[in-house]
């Protein structure tokens, strides 16, 4: 086992320390889940753990300390809630005093892949299997980058403890995840979600980057042969995952991606994919990444280890934590240059949208702000026809900053770079969901492969009523019927009544960003009624 300490112990205020576990390998992580009893392993020698009662983030927990200058920078309100620097101090006490006395996991690690924007992070926890997390998920130093290693932010996971006080606080739960911007320093108590983990830091590079005019992506990328990267924006059930992981293209990331002067790089040094269901035909990637180092969460198993991931029994948030090294077609410097295309995928339940339009660029940013899906009937309790989402540029949950803020960003780098932006529906043509039926996987795969290729750019366009979205009319490996998905309804007139149907529903949705116009209107670019 390593004997190596981190740097600066004296700096984090905490007394008594035991055994110190410094940036631990895999068969050493392994092996202390294991006789500890958090984990058990895997048919395929992958360890599982639970995550307790928490199976997801706590986004009603969350809250950033109201302190100058930040509080300048933040938007309040529902997803940045903010809570008092004497509150903070309470639960900082309650953090440290948890830690102290005890064997402690700390790993130093990167976010950014990118010279010029990464950052130094360093996790604390009682957890071997959180460590094992941050290993997984991170950027991993070398042994020369440890020798020297200061981290800009620490992140305390004191997950055993609670706010016991949190109503006199005036807070939430008992739960507590804050952010102290001005110290940075993040602290969490009474959830073991390892989410928590790797989106915090996420919201933390949301609001670093875009301050110094890069910008920050809730996005999956890839790169072709010719060095042409792509990134993928979607919501859950979109495709995202799917259509990015290409066996032609390498995978630069699934999920958090930056883009400043030299590219787009990754955030993250691994993945963290969803398991429910999971079908070694329909995802291979993903399935042969779930091996030794891998780590299950939540996932229900029999007595000699065989995961069952069809048994959500648990939770339906199942998942998977691999560094990317576990996906074979990766870029393995987690970096590329500037964006050629950009996708932004929709499941469209109302089934009126194209599967491939081609925007301009205040189109690409009204469409950015929306960052639109819907969910159908079944997806929730309640749910008997389908319901729009509209979550700001594709990731509204881990916005420190306004969203126009990002969206800007990304109108002048499409300007910059002369990025092609797309629209593709993956979800229903030729009626609503419940008449209509899904987009095919293969006219979908065909509509990304015309833009890859640049196909798509050599096509005729016509203008689609109301939404005023360029689409292509004819697109090799693409039905014709489909690319204007007016023809594809048998009742014309349902299908004018759901298109501004959905039309309402994003100027409703928009009226959000009335008071900030910015440069231009930016509801000029989206659906006119």
């Amino acid at each position: 086992m390593s004997t190596k300490t981190p740097n600066g112990l004296a700096k984090l205020g905490l007394k008594d320390i035991g055994n110190i576990y410094y940036n631990l390998s895999y068969d050493e992580l392994q092996a202390h889940e294991v006789n500890s009893g958090e984990c058990k392993i895997s048919t395929s020698g992958t360890a599982m753990c639970d995550t307790g009662i928490f199976t997801g983030r706590s986004p009603k927990d969350k809250y950033f300390v109201d302190q100058e200058p930040s509080n300048k920078h933040i938007a309040w309100g529902d997803v940045n809630k903010p809570i008092k620097k004497e509150i903070y101090d309470d639960l900082l006490d309650i953090t440290l005093s948890q830690l102290s006395g005890k064997n402690l996991y700390i790993n130093d690690v990167y976010t950014g892949a990118s010279e010029a924007s990464k950052r130094s992070i360093r996790f604390i926890s009682e957890v071997a299997w959180q460590a094992h997390f941050v290993k997984n998920m991170f950027i991993r130093p070398t042994e020369e980058e440890l020798e020297t290693f200061e981290p800009d932010f620490t992140v305390y996971n004191a997950c055993k403890t609670v706010d016991e006080k949190y109503k006199e606080h005036g807070l939430n739960s008992d739960v507590y995840v804050v952010f102290n911007i001005e110290d940075n320093i993040s602290i969490i108590g009474g959830t073991w979600y390892g989410g928590e983990l790797k989106k915090g830091i996420f919201s933390m590079m949301n609001y670093w980057l875009p301050l110094e005019g890069k910008l920050s992506m809730h996005c999956s990328a890839n790169v072709g042969k010719e060095d042409d990267v792509c990134l993928f924006f979607g919501l859950s059930g979109t495709g995202k995952t799917t259509l990015s992981t290409d066996p032609n293209r390498a995978l630069i990331g699934d999920d958090e991606h930056g883009w400043d002067d030299h590219g787009v790089f990754n955030f993250e040094g691994g993945c963290y994919a969803k398991v429910i269901n999971l079908d070694p035909k329909s995802e291979p990637e993903i399935y042969g990444a779930i091996s030794k180092g891998a780590l299950l969460e939540n996932v229900v198993a029999d007595e000699t280890g065989k995961v069952d991931y069809s048994d959500s029994s648990k939770t339906e948030n199942t998942r998977v934590s691999y560094p990317i090294e576990h996906i074979k077609n990766h870029k393995a410097d987690l970096q590329a240059g500037h964006p050629k295309n950009i996708i932004f995928l929709s499941a469209d339940a109302f089934g009126v949208l194209p599967p491939v339009s081609k925007l301009t660029k205040e189109q690409a940013m009204y469409y950015f702000l929306s960052g639109y899906t819907a969910k159908v009937a079944g997806t929730e309790r309640g749910i008997t026809e389908p319901v729009a989402t509209f979550s700001a540029c594709f990731g509204e949950a881990f916005l420190p900053l306004h969203p126009t803020v990002y969206a800007e960003l990304l109108g002048k780098k499409i300007d910059e770079h002369g990025v092609n932006v797309y629209l593709v529906n993956t979800g229903w043509t030729g009626g609503a969901y419940g008449v209509g039926k899904r987009m095919s996987i293969k006219n979908t795969r065909a509509c990304i492969d015309g833009i890859l290729s640049g196909a798509i750019l050599n096509s005729e366009f016509d203008t689609l009523d109301t939404f005023n979205l360029q689409i292509p009319k004819t697109l090799e490996g693409v039905d014709t019927e489909v690319l204007n998905p007016r023809n594809t309804w048998e009742n014309k007139v349902e299908y004018d009544a759901n298109l501004a149907k959905l039309a309402k529903m994003f100027q409703e949705n928009f009226h959000r960003y009335d008071d900030k116009g910015g440069e231009f209107d930016f509801a000029s670019a989206g659906p006119q009624l």
